[in-house]
């Protein structure tokens, strides 16, 4: 092992942290991106987005999409993926009438993210599973 006498290190470049490269602090409390975060990756909303991402919906094809979802909690979670403006929510003068929801082209452009990220996720399950039978046998 070396050490060094030369002095304090320099400090790591900045540009070279990711997390220094974000627009926003979303680590602060007072970060205006840090709701419209929470509402994309709320686990209703995150697999209600990813579900869209291949065609648009009615309410009752995506809640049979997203296994276990309760209407109430599927309604809440599109309603504000609407207003942040995410998922569109068109009315259809059909009769009877229906609702149908689709991507926005912002959603559009976040759901293939979202899709990487569960992709990722999923491929990490053996060795999520892993950690947590190590981490309960120090119990």
């Amino acid at each position: 092992m070396s050490v060094s006498t030369s002095g304090p290190r320099p400090s790591p470049d900045r540009a070279a942290d990711p997390v220094e490269q974000l627009a926003a602090d979303v680590f602060s409390r007072r970060c205006t991106s840090r709701e419209a975060l929470e509402h994309v990756t709320g686990k209703w909303s995150l697999l209600a987005l990813t579900a869209l991402l291949d065609q648009p919906h009615r309410f009752g094809e995506l809640r049979r999409r997203v296994d276990g979802v309760s209407e109430k909690m599927l309604s809440q979670s599109l309603q504000t993926l609407e207003r942040d403006g995410w998922v569109h929510r068109e009315v259809r003068s059909t009769i009877p009438p229906h609702v149908e929801y689709r991507l926005t082209d912002a959603g559009r452009e976040l759901a293939p993210r979202l899709l990487a990220l569960i992709t990722f996720v999923e491929a990490a399950v053996p060795a999520v599973h892993a950690a947590r039978a190590e981490h309960d046998t120090r119990d």
